[in-house]
């Protein structure tokens, strides 16, 4: 691999002349900054990232780190991120975190390492390890979840009554056995959902049923919770499903077992994924503002770097029930 000295020695100057031509600095006499970097070009030579970084304090990047790079939601968020970011000139590193809080902490470890500007997580479990961030004072916003016991900018959805709504709309539809697929306990999502379907069923004076099953944020733990439930002796006659990617397990889960969304089990799930207008029958879906949540996050990053000294900002946004034929008797 090409090194500084080698540019050196094609240009015919000395590897500080390149080191400060490649940087950009207004010293270097243009005509040899032009020949230092056609000899870079020529040699293919590539600046060591970590390095380049220190010399100029941070890069204009910054990381996102996201629970679930196959989830529609996520992906919606981070396309809110990249448009925001994309205006004032930086770039957006995208990571996929899938639930684990050890792969969080390692792409944190790089987002350090290579002095990104900012990073904006959806945070992994119930504990999570920024304070590295806050220690070396990187930018950082939260979505979707807060920071465990971090006082910190955030961009939230109120899922909880969401959820209740979604649940009251079942209720009204006239189902008496409403179960409950939710994401894994400590994760404020899905302990969020839940609460709400319990608020709901309690608002209408109905016994909660023990038709609640708690999995991974995946079809295959969906698809084991909807067959479970199915086994019952009194199975559920509906069902309000934490997000798009339990959905497609519980649908699949329901065609093995011959039984039909909205004629004998009814159907509301979070997140408006681009298939779910799509299936027969078509899913009423609790809709999340997700490019908003990337924007509104991508915004408040810029702030923060901006002004490190500014109080935190926590945003929370509505969200919507969109009822199609899957919840209608």
């Amino acid at each position: 691999m090409p090194t500084v000295s080698d540019v050196a020695a094609r240009a015919g100057v000395s590897t500080a002349t390149v080191s400060r031509a490649l940087n950009g600095k207004p010293t270097v006499d243009p005509d040899l900054a032009a020949r230092v970097r056609q000899a870079a070009d020529e040699l293919g030579y590539q600046p060591n990232g970590p390095a380049r970084n220190l010399r100029r304090q941070e890069a204009a990047v910054v990381a996102l780190i996201i629970s679930d790079v196959e989830n529609p939601f996520f992906t919606a968020i981070a396309r809110g991120v990249e448009d925001v970011a994309h205006e004032v000139g930086y770039s957006v590193v995208l990571c996929n975190s899938d639930e684990s809080v050890e792969k969080e902490n390692r792409y944190l470890d790089i987002a350090i390492q290579e002095r990104v500007a900012g990073v904006i997580l959806s945070p992994s479990g119930p504990t999570s390890t920024v304070a590295k961030l806050a220690s070396r004072g990187t930018a950082y916003v939260a979505v979707d979840r807060p920071l465990p016991g971090q006082d910190s900018d955030v961009v939230l959805v109120d899922t909880r009554l969401a959820a209740r709504e979604a649940t009251a709309h079942l209720v009204a539809q006239g189902y008496e056995r409403i179960g409950c697929i939710t994401g894994p306990a400590g994760v404020r999502t899905a302990d969020d959902r839940l609460a709400g379907y319990r608020d709901a069923l309690k608002a209408a004076r109905r016994r909660t049923p023990k038709l609640v099953r708690r999995t991974e944020y995946k079809a295959a733990g969906a698809h084991r919770a909807a067959l479970d439930l199915l086994a019952q002796s009194e199975p559920p006659d509906a069902l309000l499903i934490a997000n798009s990617a339990m959905a497609v397990g519980v649908l699949q889960a329901l065609q093995e077992r011959g039984v039909r969304a909205g004629r004998d089990v009814g159907l509301v799930t979070f997140d408006d994924a681009p298939w779910a207008a799509l299936v027969d029958p078509p899913l009423s879906v609790v809709a999340q503002p997700a490019y908003e949540i990337g924007a509104v996050a991508a915004r408040l990053l810029l702030a923060r770097i901006a002004d490190p000294t500014r109080p935190p900002t926590a945003t929370t946004l509505g969200a919507r029930l969109i009822e199609r034929a899957s919840s209608r008797r």
